[in-house]
């Protein structure tokens, strides 16, 4: 099992910043990809940025590539997500998630389906006003 805690959301002005982290334990996480996805109401959920376990292959979503910056600490157990240059159609539900062990070392890009995820964090609320 590989449990995830995310924190770091909260409510920002268009044009302003924030920082997600996701904290993962169990299991052996620090070789698991890792990202963080979104869902806005009456939506489904799509990717906004994947990482690889090891790092050194990113994928980002069009709608936020030169605003948001994924990265993952040197021992690879904490995931964060900076987001620049917020916009109100950013609000959203942001999760973080591991995909399941068949898939854990792939690269980024080939990660971004939210079906290859086996675990979920709990969500943290971003709310961007305009």
């Amino acid at each position: 099992q590989v449990q995830l805690v995310e924190s770091g959301g909260g409510t920002v002005q268009a044009g302003g910043s924030l920082r997600l982290s996701c904290a993962a334990s169990g299991r052996t996480v620090s070789n698991y990809g890792m990202g963080w996805f979104r869902q806005a109401p009456g939506k489904e959920r799509e990717s906004v940025a994947v990482v690889n376990w090891s790092g050194d292959s990113i994928y980002y979503a069009d709608s936020v590539k030169g605003r948001f910056t994924i990265s993952r600490d040197s021992v690879r157990t904490t995931v964060y997500l900076q987001m620049n240059i917020l916009r109100p159609e950013d609000t959203a539900v942001y999760y973080c998630a591991a995909p399941a062990e068949n898939a854990r070392r792939w690269s980024a890009p080939s990660l971004r389906y939210p079906g290859l995820y086996a675990y979920w964090g709990q969500g943290t609320q971003v709310t961007v006003s305009s």
